[in-house]
């Protein structure tokens, strides 16, 4: 009974791996489009912030 189980386990194990392994599949054309404009958007982001420390470092004379 204990062999029995263990090949079940054992199975189960095996198919449970197949499927997730089927899940990672290339990313189609809207996810790389979302991807791209999601690093688009954080250098805009990392752009505005640098142009904004640059602003307050004029008005400020450079002094903090």
């Amino acid at each position: 009974m204990k062999g029995l189980k263990a090949v079940g386990t054992l199975l189960f194990t095996g198919a449970l791996l197949a499927a997730l392994s089927g899940c990672e599949k290339e990313e189609g054309p809207a996810e790389h489009a979302g991807k791209e404009i999601d690093k688009a958007m954080q250098e805009a982001g990392e752009q505005i912030e640098q142009t904004g420390e640059d602003i307050q470092e004029a008005t400020n004379g450079g002094d903090n």
